[in-house]
């Protein structure tokens, strides 16, 4: 069944936890946008650090694990709510999510409308995983959002690895965000791109890094606060009482967990499990 957010319990057990999924850490920079608008919400972030990375994985691998996964965590925890904190997750698996689930589900997709809203040079460019950009999804915003601009698409992966590595305090080859830049600059009409769509939650972790590689005129766009703002609006008028610190869930890498205990507990995660 698909839920719109007109047919779930609008009136949930405060405790309730809003559920965010992502394969990795990069579903954070959802996280801190919500907190802004919801600090008192319960939240579990559950990764599939085990599955990472999902942009190197097939369509139908990624609909399985992810469709799986959430149905697991739906029943042990009985969210209000879960998020598919991850563009390439949310563009293949969504609509199986939400057949499956009995609960809204918010999913999460490269803003390419924002993007169009605001570019000067009418030229954008997107970074996501190869698994993303190649989505009829993209296509379809594309049409829809930006059919008047152009857009340029660059499949950058090692930023995945990148943000994960940053979180863990660990430093990183400034090469890998010069690739990136170059992917879309290299590009016939790459040299008038002035905004960029993060078509990938871990990307804005690194956003300061791809800052310094793309030029300082260029704007970075992507979707954290429009999916907090979404949340907020389905949860509205909702009751929220946190019971116990905020969760984070892993699925595998134990010693990762070790390494990204300090970052996760600048975002309010003081209990992590693996699950």
């Amino acid at each position: 069944m698909n839920l719109s957010g007109a047919d779930f319990d609008r009136n949930p057990d405060p405790s309730a936890p809003i559920l965010l999924f992502d394969s990795g850490v990069g579903g954070l920079t959802v996280l801190a946008a919500l907190r802004a608008l919801l600090p008192d919400a319960p939240v579990i972030y559950a990764a599939d650090t085990a599955g990472l990375p999902y942009g190197q994985k097939t369509e139908a691998e990624i609909a399985a694990r992810v469709a799986g996964l959430l149905g697991r965590l739906s029943e042990r925890f009985r969210p209000r709510l879960a998020t598919i904190a991850c563009n390439t997750a949310s563009t293949i698996a969504l609509g199986m999510v939400r057949d499956v689930l009995r609960i809204p589900i918010v999913g999460t997709v490269p803003a390419i409308k924002p993007a169009a809203a605001v570019t000067r040079s009418g030229t954008i460019g997107l970074l996501g995983t190869a698994a993303t950009i190649r989505q009829a999804y993209v296509d379809r915003l594309e049409a829809e959002f930006a059919a008047d601009k152009r857009l340029i698409r660059f499949a950058a992966p090692e930023l995945v690895s990148a943000a994960e590595a940053r979180l863990r305090g660990e430093d990183v080859d400034p090469q890998v965000f010069a690739r990136a830049a170059a992917g879309l600059r290299d590009q016939p009409d790459g040299d008038a791109i002035d905004t960029v769509v993060l078509a990938c939650t871990h990307f804005p972790l690194v956003e300061a890094e791809l800052q310094t590689a793309m030029g300082p005129d260029v704007r970075f766009v992507h979707g954290a606060q429009g999916i907090a703002r979404r949340i907020a609006f389905l949860t509205k008028d909702q009751p929220f009482r946190r019971e116990n610190t905020d969760l984070a869930l892993f699925t595998g890498g134990a010693d990762d967990i070790v390494a990204l205990q300090p970052a996760l507990r600048q975002f309010g995660l003081n209990r992590i499990e693996l699950f």
